[in-house]
């Protein structure tokens, strides 16, 4: 099922606001980011980007938003698969993981690290310039896995019912289609109303027949949290590159620019790891729903040296104009609703089930107003 955004959540509204933290004083280096989030905040009006463009500010927001709802997810992957899982009914998952590569715990704890700083860092540096910062608190009140050791507390995205989109796998092989020129890519693998993680101890299912020990149906969960990795960083990648054409102030690009880049770091990544998802089929028998994980280096759909599981880099594809030489890039850098774009994207994913219209309001007006931003002179 996909989650559908009614247009009139597009709509201005100062209770709409009530996730921003008002702006202060640029604060002194002794205490940025001492206290950036505060509970029973007032609703408030058009946002404040205090010494900042107001068009920066805004951008700096979104991505603000969009780190801490990856914060909250990569936490979810982390109880149940980072390092700190040696042990108890999670670690089967953790096996399964570990069939897409060894260092799967290491990464999954480094990329959780990574989003928090990010989250923090531009929260941080919002309130140091005296403009409104962002708090989604408020909205974590989906529920978390019931897997042993896990801690019962609300969360803010909801991987147990996701439909991932894999075509990135095919658009960063092709050589011939860039998505902002309209183009459409086939997906990898067709993974609809699936979990990502254990939902209970019962999805956690041992196997002596199978040379990982785990079952198929723990196993394809495990792939499906694979393949989802990447689907979220690949959109990070995309979506800095493309809100950075509407950044003005020299500082703040760098921070665009540079945070950007880690984002990249994480789909070369995870691009490496989930074509190693092992093959099998298995229907969820809590959705009902059936999925399929192909080997990739033998499916007759992705035929060709281009569809190697072990190609990660970018294939050199057409950008900017068709009659330039094919160039390797990351793709799509359209800028034009970018913001909502990412928004709409995690949207349709499932990502938010369960989550409230003042939830979407909040998001749709947080990607509104990055991507009303224009790029001063």
């Amino acid at each position: 099922m996909t989650i559908s955004v009614p247009p009139s959540f597009g709509k201005k509204g100062s209770n709409r606001r009530s996730f921003l933290q008002k702006g202060v004083a640029a604060a002194g280096a002794a205490t940025v980011g001492a206290v950036l989030f505060s509970e029973g905040l007032p609703a408030i009006g058009e946002e404040k980007g205090g010494s900042l463009d107001r068009g920066d500010a805004a951008i700096l927001r979104f991505l603000a938003a969009a780190e801490i709802l990856e914060t909250d997810l990569w936490q979810q992957y982390n109880e149940l698969a980072g390092v700190g899982v040696t042990s108890g009914p999670a670690f089967l998952y953790s096996t399964g993981l570990a069939q897409l590569d060894a260092d799967m715990a290491q990464y999954i704890s480094d990329n959780t690290d990574d989003e928090l700083t990010h989250e923090q860092f531009i929260n941080a540096y919002l309130e140091s310039k005296g403009a409104d910062t962002v708090d989604l608190k408020k909205f974590a009140t989906l529920a978390p896995s019931k897997v042993d050791g896990v801690p019962q507390v609300g969360r803010l995205t909801n991987l147990m019912h996701l439909n991932v989109d894999t075509s990135w796998w095919t658009r960063y092989r092709s050589s011939t289609k860039n998505p902002d020129f309209g183009d459409s890519f086939p997906q990898a693998v067709n993974i609809a109303n699936r979990t990502a993680i254990p939902r209970t101890n019962d999805d956690l299912v041992a196997d002596g027949s199978k040379p990982s020990g785990i079952s198929d149906r723990t196993q394809a969960i495990s792939n499906t949290a694979g393949f989802h990795f990447c689907t979220i960083e690949q959109g990070g990648t995309s979506l800095y590159p493309s809100l950075a054409q509407r950044v003005t102030g020299v500082e703040v690009l760098r921070i665009v620019m540079s945070i950007g880049g880690t984002e990249i770091a994480h789909f070369q990544t995870w691009h490496d790891k989930a074509g190693n998802a092992i093959p099998l089929t298995d229907t969820d028998p809590v959705t009902g729903s059936k999925v399929v994980f192909h080997d990739l280096n033998n499916d007759p759909g992705f035929g060709g040296e281009d569809f190697q599981t072990n190609l990660i880099m970018p294939e050199p594809t057409i950008f900017l104009s068709k009659k330039l030489p094919a160039c390797s890039i990351i793709r799509p850098t359209q800028t034009r609703g970018a913001a909502m774009g990412a928004f709409m994207g995690l949207a349709a994913s499932n990502l938010f089930h369960g989550q409230s219209k003042e939830f979407f309001a909040a998001l749709r007006d947080l990607a509104e107003d990055a991507d009303e931003a224009r790029r001063g002179f």
